[in-house]
């Protein structure tokens, strides 16, 4: 009754009322668009609102009581305050995110232009704010009237066939444009990977699109704007493709897995629909049909994991542009195979954002030459060159070294394919990354294009000298997502450990979240059952995380278990810690952006798959699956799984409650109960605390999920910290361990003891990782020079340690898209200051705390229209000057040992503390 008392209440904001007067010092700021910012192509039917509130930082509590949005089709209509789509008119409500448009119906191509009016809590009406826009893409499969076009070509019916050459293909469309153009997009896609160009010039700065999907379910396509790439008179629209993952090869990964098996195949294909728009008020289209003209371009191999080989002597100067000489080309093929619906891609595209030139150069032995790039990172070299024609230059790429200065590529060959005959026929014996280049003569440049690489050492042999530094560069791909957090400390090789993190999990996104970037590159659930906090508050994963969460859906096996990975590479056998990061992911972008549709949409697989769980486990205990991956100990599947499978119900229940299914909810709740009294009984010993074999992880995991009785939980907490100390403050623990180690420790008040753990220089752990040279995290904690990769996420659940403890800052256990915050910072012995802050859908939120003798000092800001819980140490504390009991903003104040909690207002705070 409460519960649907509580949806009244929400429902009255609804109703339109005229606010009194007086100017609000309150604005709307930073506007977004499903997410993005003046988005090009989507294709949500409904685009989602939000926004920024920002007033003065001294003004503490402020909240928006309504706001107005107006959206229209022109900017002239919506200067004049005319909303002639959608007038939302005032709605008593602080929503300010994920606020649906109830407008006219978009249509495809549609421009739209909006913005937002906010009042605060005292009623007064803000300035309009600067406007923004969005731009429908194509919303029905019957928009796109191109077709589907290949090279005509069939692939080979022999597995070592693969392995010769295989062209990429270009494809040329020419046209003419005979009046002033207003607007033009091309709506584009190709499988595996396109690049597209205009009249010789590149369209876009995308890399290796589109992304990564089940491609037999949904294709993502892109949107330009190529306005000023048209001119008047004859126009070329030139297409390259690449093989992706779409022509991957026959390769036996770890000498079994052919990915052609399991994937959607075929050769490669594109559709194109070039939409041009005259101020004259009249339109045309250039579609990909059998109009175009397809050729064989300089790229004669190329695969994501082994590399390319480009022929330089075989480019065809002038292929895209008009006035090419093309009748040598021939009519291209109707690509007729199924694949799935084409889709607006959402998620960040993958661009070059860092380039650098490489830190020495090495020759190891004649003609043989490693340049290292300083840093291991996922990308590209550009080389600057010119050697003599039909010159054939090799580029191999490794993380390491071997002693005598060699390059070491064994950590980074494809599915340890390290012995003849283990990857297939036609397979290399060693299946390492590599690009060869042959060269047409003069100053030539050269940038890989349809694969990637993992590495920090690049050799080069085939050159008669080596290149100077300046003619090699590093590039650095990654899915461009939004940097929103940072961290930093009074100790410098904490500052090294978040940096290390960063990097490799920036390495690790290249439109899935990947184990590693160059040994296996497929998006593995564990990592993100690990991390996925890790990289939510380090960058913005809003899109990024909404469709690896649809991936999952997409994925899923008939009946509906989620599989290992998404998109599914057929490994099935890691079970629910790695299943899980579906429910995971939705329950982390509700508490973190708010995002009630994704859990709409999503709900019903997630309940679907818990349920098929609990048929093939009916005792209520997990007999199979991995658990704490590369842990230094034994980690058995039912004491570990088990927890996990317990967790998984408590979210379940969590999105019922949410979505108001009550039934579900109890359902749910009553399973994890079930579950809790079944480990109990079997693994919990209550007198010692021991839980299952008594590890740091065993504890650990139980702790984190609360599983053993709350009474209990003390004698379990002691008899984890008797094994930490056992092992001289190292950690034993693995992938999901380390994460649940580190918070249960800091939760209980024991984060003196965590940070002594990740601040050990010696085996385990980061510090070990540092000495031995890592700029990136390891696969494994002990140094690997062939098998383990050096470039691997799993460990870096110490990044989310950093900021929600060391830093404080955290979404609240209840929050809807970050409205409660958790500021917790902890003082431990050994750090002098911590500076943290987070860019929250909300707004910024910072927690920098610094000690000078006995006294602490503490800035805390935190965005308008939220509240926080803050527990801070010491029981004398004043803002400015003033008691708590007089600061505007701060309520409930209560002692809690030598702590004080007390709720606190949006604002700007400064607290000292006396010890």
């Amino acid at each position: 009754m409460l519960r649907r008392a509580f949806v009244l209440i929400l429902l009255i904001p609804t109703l339109s009322w005229s606010g009194v007067p007086g100017k609000s010092a309150m604005t709307a700021t930073d506007l977004r668009c499903e997410y993005g910012r003046s988005p090009l192509g989507i294709d949500a039917t409904h685009p989602r609102f939000g926004w920024i509130l920002q007033s003065r930082t001294d003004e503490h509590g402020q909240r928006q009581s309504a706001y107005r949005i107006l959206v229209a089709s022109s900017v002239a209509l919506l200067a004049q305050n005319s909303g002639d789509l959608w007038d939302s008119r005032e709605k008593l409500t602080s929503d300010q995110n994920n606020i649906p448009y109830l407008g006219s119906r978009l249509k495809s191509g549609q421009v739209c232009f909006w913005k937002v009016k906010v009042w605060d809590g005292q009623r007064r009406a803000s300035p309009w704010s600067v406007p923004a826009h969005w731009e429908m893409g194509l919303l029905r499969a019957s928009d796109w009237k191109a077709l589907w076009l290949n090279d005509g070509k069939s692939n080979p019916t022999s597995d070592q066939d693969f392995y010769k050459e295989d062209p990429a293909p270009l494809f040329r469309k020419e046209f003419r444009v005979g009046k002033a153009i207003k607007r033009a997009r091309l709506y584009i896609t190709g499988l595996g990977f396109y690049e597209a160009s205009l009249n010789g010039e590149r369209v876009g700065d995308h890399m290796l699109d589109p992304g990564w999907t089940k491609f037999d379910t949904r294709v993502l396509y892109s949107t330009y704007d190529v306005t000023q790439l048209l001119t008047k008179g004859a126009n070329c629209l030139g297409i390259t493709l690449g093989n992706g993952w779409y022509n991957s090869l026959p390769m036996r990964m770890w000498g079994n897995l052919n990915l052609r098996e399991h994937l959607a195949t075929g050769r490669p294909r594109f559709i194109s629909q070039l939409r041009i728009q005259y101020w004259d008020g009249s339109a045309e289209t250039v579609i990909s049909n059998t109009t175009w003209r397809v050729g064989n371009g300089p790229i004669l191999r190329n695969n994501i994991y082994l590399g390319e080989v480009y022929d330089a002597r075989k480019a065809q100067s002038g292929w895209n542009k008009a006035g090419f000489g093309d009748t040598k080309w021939r009519s291209p093929g109707i690509a007729t195979s199924k694949i799935g619906s084409l889709v607006a891609q959402a998620q960040p595209p993958i661009r070059i954002t860092s380039s650098w030139n490489p830190v020495t150069v090495t020759q190891p032995s004649p003609g043989v030459f490693i340049y290292d790039m300083g840093v291991n990172f996922a990308g590209l070299v550009r080389l600057r060159l010119s050697p003599p024609r039909g010159t054939r230059m090799v580029v191999r790429y490794g993380e390491l070294l071997h002693a005598d200065g060699t390059l070491n590529p064994m950590t980074s060959v494809a599915g340890q394919i390290k012995t003849p005959g283990i990857g297939g026929p036609g397979a290399p014996d060693i299946a390492w990354q590599s690009d060869t280049f042959i060269a047409k003569g003069g100053e030539e440049t050269y940038t890989p294009r349809f694969t990637f690489h993992g590495f920090r050492y690049a050799e080069i042999t085939g050159l008669p000298k080596s290149l100077p530094l300046s003619g090699v560069t590093a590039l650095r791909l990654n899915a461009d997502v939004d940097t929103v957090g940072s961290f930093a400390c009074s100790n410098p090789m904490l500052n090294q450990i978040h940096a290390m993190c960063r990097r490799t999990f920036l390495s690790n996104i290249f439109s899935v979240q990947s184990d590693c970037p160059h040994r296996e590159r497929m998006g593995y659930g564990g990592d993100i059952s690990a991390t996925s906090e890790a990289f939510l508050d380090n960058f913005d994963m809003s899109t990024f995380y909404a469709k690896s969460i649809q991936d999952w859906a997409d994925s899923a096996r008939p009946d509906g278990m989620f599989t290992d990975t998404a998109p599914s590479t057929g490994i099935q056998y890691c079970g629910v810690c790695w299943a899980m990061a579906h429910p995971t992911l939705i329950t982390h972008l509700y508490r973190y952006f708010g995002n009630r549709q994704i859990l709409e949409e999503q709900y019903g697989a997630a309940k679907r798959w818990l349920l098929l769980v609990e048929k093939q486990n009916p005792g209520g205990l997990i007999q199979e699956g991995l658990s704490d991956h590369e842990s230094l100990v034994s980690a058995p599947a039912p004491e570990m799984v088990s927890p996990m499978y317990y967790r998984s119900a408590q979210m379940l229940a969590d999105m019922a409650h949410r979505l108001l299914r009550t039934k579900d909810e109890e359902y749910f709740v009553q399973l994890g109960q079930r579950i809790r009294r079944a480990y109990v009984a079997k693994f919990f010993d209550a007198t010692t605390g021991k839980v299952g074999p008594g590890t740091q992880a065993s504890q650990a995991f139980n702790l984190y999920t609360e599983i053993i009785p709350a009474q209990s939980r003390a004698r379990a907490l002691q008899y984890l910290r008797e094994d930490i100390r056992r092992h001289g403050g190292h950690l034993t623990t693995g992938i999901l361990g380390t994460k649940f180690l580190l918070e249960v420790l800091s939760r209980e008040g024991h984060a003196d003891e965590a940070y002594n753990i990740v601040t050990q220089p010696d085996f385990p752990g980061w510090g070990w990782m540092l000495k031995n040279g890592a700029t990136t995290l390891w696969e494994h904690w002990e140094l690997s020079d062939n098998t383990f990769s050096h470039n691997h996420p799993m460990f870096g659940s110490v990044s989310q340690w950093m900021m929600e403890w060391l830093g404080g800052i955290q979404a609240g256990e209840r929050a809807t898209g970050f409205d409660r915050i958790q500021i917790h910072p902890q003082v431990v012995e050994g750090l002098n200051w911590v500076n943290s802050n987070y860019r929250s859908i909300r707004g910024q939120i910072v927690s920098n705390w610094s000690r000078r003798g006995r006294q602490l000092t503490f800035e805390i800001e935190t965005p308008l229209n939220t509240q926080a819980h803050v527990t801070l140490p010491g029981v004398r504390i004043l803002e400015n000057g003033r008691p708590l009991s007089g600061v505007q903003g701060v309520t409930s104040v209560s002692k809690a040992g030598k702590s004080v909690n007390f709720n606190l207002a949006s604002g700007h705070y400064l607290f000292r503390v006396s010890l």
